[in-house]
């Protein structure tokens, strides 16, 4: 005779907590796609050159990656509560000192600041969810938890074309100042307090001296890749082997050492090594198009900036409405159907893109983007649960850590592709929009890549 096991409730107040967290996240998910909209401004004003005013968004990145690898050990030191709170008034700090920015060279340092704190940030928000969850299914908590990821990328533009439409770009960051003192006010108010780790351990300068440098040299090679010569640059290709080969390195101590700074050894769950390949080939199918739909906008529709973000927004409302049941449907029926149903849907949002021209009804494509939004939340929240599924509380902190790391690379990986792939077409197209034509086909074509770890993502157990 077979029992039939109680599922676990969701604990009182986990939704409040939930918000509080994401509250308090959305303007460091926010902070780099409003920054690319102002970046020509930016370095106008600062008088400087191109090149160099990439580098705050360059900066920023490297920030991210140096830190994000030392989380879980910033986590286990200081406690959830503590960190979180910790970090977001760096990240204020950062965004006010970004705001009265007196030169280029002052801005990229504040923006490193910026980015350092938003490193610990995102991986923490992951980790203190699953960790209060205590068990209860994980579909209806990340299907709330993976709107920022989804959504922000999608409005970051429309609230840059209104804010640089109306003032300067000094209110860039200046808007993440409201934002943060009240994610501030809510985590003292609403997060649970927590000590530190009683069973801490020393932490792993040996694995940091490899692991950080490796992700950041492989983003800073991706951000140089859209040049002429793309990945054959010497600035980008050396950058990525010597990033590789510090990862290789570290995997192969990571191996051997009881208490790395990330454990690896976690990959031999089918489940996470599959959730982190989706994560990684999603840029090139399901993230990156989203800076050719911009693109495409400016550059062929000849929209303004503020138009442009407008234009953006019905991907952005087709995000949230899925959270309503899909949640509950990848606690019912596991990640795989999910994600294949997500895929699907971004197929249908793009493809009508692929046969766009100058004069496509802008109705029509609102309707296309509408779907496509539709598809993008089920997939980043049915991985993010496919992710954690069967981990232990101790190996949350390190999973979030390497999620974030696959998802920063997987994204600047997938942008880098698809803007190659762009930049050629232009150059053998006579019209432009032929070239984003090309290169939407290439995009929808990657799914077939995404498809192949979804299906190999174990049967869901209830």
């Amino acid at each position: 005779m077979t029992t039939k096991t109680k599922p676990i409730k969701p604990p009182m107040g986990l939704q409040a907590l939930v918000w509080t967290l994401i509250f308090g996240a959305v303007a460091p998910m926010l902070d780099t796609t409003v920054v690319n909209v102002a970046l020509p401004q930016l370095g106008h004003d600062l008088g400087t050159t191109v090149s160099l005013s990439q580098w705050t968004i360059t900066g920023y990145l490297l920030a991210m990656g140096i830190i994000i690898p030392a989380s879980g050990w910033l986590l286990e030191r200081l406690g959830g509560k503590k960190l979180w709170i910790l970090s977001l008034i760096f990240f204020l700090v950062g965004s006010v000192l970004a705001g009265l920015s007196w030169s280029i060279e002052s801005m990229i340092v504040f923006r490193i600041i910026q980015g350092a704190a938003a490193g610990i940030i995102t991986p923490l928000m992951t980790t203190l969810m699953i960790r209060a969850a205590k068990g209860a299914p994980l579909g209806s908590l990340m299907a709330t938890a993976s709107l920022p990821i989804v959504v922000v990328p999608v409005l970051g533009p429309v609230i840059a074309g209104l804010v640089m439409n109306s003032l300067d770009w000094r209110w860039i960051f200046y808007i993440n100042v409201p934002l943060v003192l009240i994610g501030i006010v809510l985590a003292w108010w609403r997060l649970p307090k927590d000590e530190p780790s009683s069973n801490h351990h020393a932490f792993d300068m040996v694995g940091f001296l490899q692991l950080a440098p490796a992700f950041a040299l492989i983003l800073y090679g991706l951000s140089q890749a859209t040049g002429a010569n793309g990945f054959f640059a010497r600035d980008v290709y050396v950058p990525i082997v010597v990033g590789l080969v510090l990862l290789a390195s570290f995997t192969l101590y990571a191996l051997r050492k009881v208490q790395p700074l990330i454990n690896v050894k976690l990959l031999r769950s089918r489940s996470y090594a599959m959730s982190l390949l989706i994560f990684f080939l999603s840029g090139l199918s399901v993230y990156g198009p989203l800076l050719l739909i911009s693109l495409f906008y400016q550059d062929v529709q000849h929209r303004s900036v503020l138009e442009t973000g407008l234009l953006l927004a019905p991907q952005g409302i087709g995000s949230f409405l899925p959270r309503i049941f899909s949640g509950k449907l990848v606690d019912k029926i596991g990640p795989r159907p999910v994600i294949i149903g997500g895929l699907l849907l971004t197929v249908l949002g793009t493809l009508p893109l692929a046969f766009a021209t100058a004069n496509t009804n802008e109705w029509l494509l609102s309707a296309v983007l509408l779907v496509r939004g539709m598809g993008l939340t089920p997939i980043n929240m049915a991985v993010m649960v496919g992710a954690f599924q069967g981990l232990s509380h101790e190996e949350v902190p390190d999973a979030s850590s390497t999620v974030r790391i696959v998802q920063q690379i997987g994204g600047a990986f997938g942008t880098a592709i698809l803007t190659l792939i762009l930049t050629h077409a232009l150059t053998t197209q006579l019209l432009p929009a032929h070239a984003f034509n090309i290169s939407f086909w290439w995009s929808i074509g990657f799914v077939a890549l995404v498809l192949i770890p979804s299906l190999l993502l174990p049967k869901f157990k209830k």
